[in-house]
């Protein structure tokens, strides 16, 4: 989910969220309108994806240990919050720069194609451009998803015996495991995180003389949509994870979507499939902020100097 998490470093990233008379850091409605260059969107959104993901780590390893079949403490609890991090980050620049190209590729085609009446700002355009955008994304995502979440919940010490496990176990498919269920999570989460997300800013900047915000409103923006998309797509998460992770406490494998998110009600209720909500919440309201807001940014100001 995101592009451009930092100028130079996860700080610098975050000081420049909060820049706002530095040239290039308002988002105006020629900003807001045109359509940034593909290095634009590549750069943008490699760093805004790497930021939010390494930044942000412990809580997604909290939130997938809350998740695990095996039960939060034994998945690892508090201990060693940051094992699996080196996956995270090898994904985390490629797979956001996939996203974000995609996404400001397929706005204007879906425009000229009439849908949502031809216009770019519409929320169906919005919504089926970041649906698709994430569909792609996860080509790079879910690979780098299977090797962290195993190492997460303490299934392998280390990076290169859990790819060796993979390897052996289910040869080079093994690393797209749940990749189907991983685009059942995302499309949904984007198709309501980035019709919010663009119709604050939209509200926000007329709201304000000029028609302009700057990227802390953006990141602001970024952050109420996440935590509104995480919470309602939790239970495709849970049941994602289960996928990832393979089988429960007893051997029993996990296969397919709709039975996983069924067993996961039958054993654990509504609280099962919320389970790891407040974590997930957390991870995505920060991760909008850091991610959307420094992926504005970045886009501002790089569009600015090509003018």
């Amino acid at each position: 989910m995101a592009a451009a998490h930092k100028l130079g470093s996860p700080r610098a990233g975050l000081a420049a969220l909060t820049t706002r008379e530095r040239p290039g850091a308002t988002i105006g409605s020629r900003l807001l309108s045109t359509k940034p260059s593909f290095a634009t969107s590549l750069v943008a959104g490699a760093l805004a994806g790497t930021t939010v993901d390494i930044s942000l780590f412990p809580l997604d390893t909290i939130k997938t240990r809350l998740q695990a079949p095996s039960g939060f403490l034994a998945a690892g609890g508090f201990r060693g919050l940051h094992r699996g991090i080196a996956s995270a980050a090898v994904g985390a620049a490629p797979t956001a720069a996939l996203f974000f190209c995609s996404y400001e590729i397929l706005k204007p085609a879906l425009a000229a194609s009439r849908v949502g009446g031809g216009s770019q700002d519409s929320p169906m355009v919005h919504m089926l451009a970041a649906s698709a955008a994430e569909a792609v994304a996860c080509i790079t995502s879910v690979p780098t998803e299977n090797v962290k979440q195993k190492l997460q919940v303490g299934h392998f010490g280390r990076t290169s015996a859990c790819v060796g496990g993979i390897l052996r176990a289910e040869g080079p498919l093994g690393f797209f495991r749940g990749y189907a269920a991983t685009v059942a999570r995302e499309v949904p989460f984007s198709a309501i995180q980035f019709p919010i997300y663009e119709g604050l800013k939209e509200l926000w900047a007329r709201s304000r003389p000029g028609g302009s915000i700057d990227a802390y409103q953006a990141a602001v923006c970024g952050s109420v949509a996440g935590a509104l998309a995480g919470l309602v797509t939790c239970p495709l998460d849970v049941a994602k994870t289960r996928l990832m992770l393979g089988k429960d406490r007893h051997g029993r494998a996990y296969s397919g979507m709709l039975p996983t998110l069924q067993r996961i009600f039958v054993e654990g209720g509504v609280a099962g499939l919320f389970a790891g909500v407040g974590p997930r919440v957390a991870w995505m309201s920060a991760g909008g902020f850091v991610f959307l807001g420094s992926y504005e940014q970045v886009k501002a100001s790089l569009m600015t100097d090509e003018a």
